[in-house]
């Protein structure tokens, strides 16, 4: 029988540290529904083990692996890759990579998070550099948006990458079998001329590169919630800037409807009466509901949970990670990246480079 798989926990990772990492694993464990998974936490077993007393069913299933050595949320991640050796995230990332972990999951600095996964466990089919995903809640379901925030400039064929990821992440996490993504790139306009070269750039390579996606073209920051494409690719900058402002207006929303709903007796009348649908209305509108973005590209499933995340939230990222880690997304990606190698030289010479043989020629 094999072994159950085991999710490598940055217990000290995130502003609050080992008391919403723990509590976070007792949710996901329910979330998990049963599925036999155990728990790898990396840091200081003294503020660690205090916060499992009252959780058996986590202390069940969980090993802690001791060290006071923490990467802070001020390091640059060239610091990280120097001083980070030992540290709760450098652990926790190479427990994946020595193969005592199917997956691992870290609230901590994303920037020493990405350069420490990329270090060790290198990037997979070719890609340059990984991506981070987030699934954002739509009127159609789930769109899988990136890059939010791993890379903050990203060229053409790096764009190129990204829908290729995109697309199998969705398929995987998100999709049906026989799975084709719809994939858009996001842009300040539909118009073929609107939007910066790099962006133009790789409007051409997805519209003549033969990919396992239906690329739609652009789209607008307004399709995302619309759901009108299964994938939205954007650089890091400008997806992470999408991200905070959809979790912003969801706060906002959320506060100014408790506020209208409580400002007289029969506004408080219509929210009891209207109370099971409003309470599906705020869950749906957490921001928390759809924490946790992967890094995708990596030879390894490495899931970033936002720094501010509650326990929810992160029972969210521990989730997300079980199922990617269970997923059939690196073999889908792996395909369609040697599909794009064998053309993808070919299709960054804009066509007025090309040369004809005069009229008349012979070859």
């Amino acid at each position: 029988m094999p072994s159950p798989p085991v999710i490598s926990i940055d217990a000290m990772g995130g502003d609050h540290g080992a008391s919403v990492v723990v509590a976070g694993l007792d949710i996901a464990l329910q979330r998990l529904e049963g599925r036999d998974v155990r728990f790898l936490l990396h840091g200081d077993e003294a503020r660690i083990a205090p916060e499992m007393v009252r959780r058996a069913a986590v202390r069940a299933v969980s090993e802690i692996r001791h060290t006071d050595h923490v990467i802070t949320s001020e390091e640059k991640p060239a610091q990280a890759l120097r001083r980070g050796k030992g540290s709760s995230l450098w652990n926790c990332v190479e427990a994946v990579k020595r193969g005592d972990a199917v997956a691992a999951v870290s609230g901590g600095n994303t920037g020493a998070l990405m350069a420490i996964s990329k270090l060790l466990l290198r990037m997979a089919g070719g890609l340059e550099r990984p991506a981070a995903v987030a699934s954002w809640p739509t009127l159609r379901g789930v769109t899988a948006v990136l890059d939010v925030g791993a890379n903050i400039e990203s060229d053409a064929a790096q764009l190129l990458e990204f829908a290729v990821m995109g697309a199998a992440f969705h398929c995987a996490v998100h999709g049906q079998p026989g799975c084709r993504a719809t994939v858009g790139l996001l842009n300040v306009g539909s118009e073929d001329q609107k939007g910066h070269e790099e962006v133009r750039e790789a409007h051409r390579l997805l519209r003549e590169a033969k990919l396992e996606l239906d690329y739609k073209g652009f789209v607008e920051g307004n399709d995302i919630a619309l759901g009108a494409v299964d994938v939205v690719v954007t650089d890091g900058f400008t997806g992470n800037a999408v991200l905070k402002t959809g979790e912003g207006m969801a706060r906002f929303f959320t506060a100014t409807l408790r506020e209208v709903l409580s400002s007289s007796v029969m506004a408080r009348a219509g929210a009891l009466v209207a109370s099971g649908a409003l309470n599906e209305m705020k869950a749906r509108l957490d921001p928390s509901s759809v924490n946790g973005g992967p890094l995708l590209g990596l030879n390894g499933t490495v899931v970033k949970s936002h720094g501010g995340a509650d326990a929810k939230g992160y029972a969210n990222a521990i989730k997300m990670a079980a199922d990617l880690a269970a997923s059939n997304y690196v073999v889908r990606m792996s395909a369609d990246m040697e599909r794009l190698s064998d053309s993808l030289d070919a299709l960054r010479q804009p066509p007025s480079a090309v040369r004809t043989a005069p009229a008349g020629a012979s070859s």
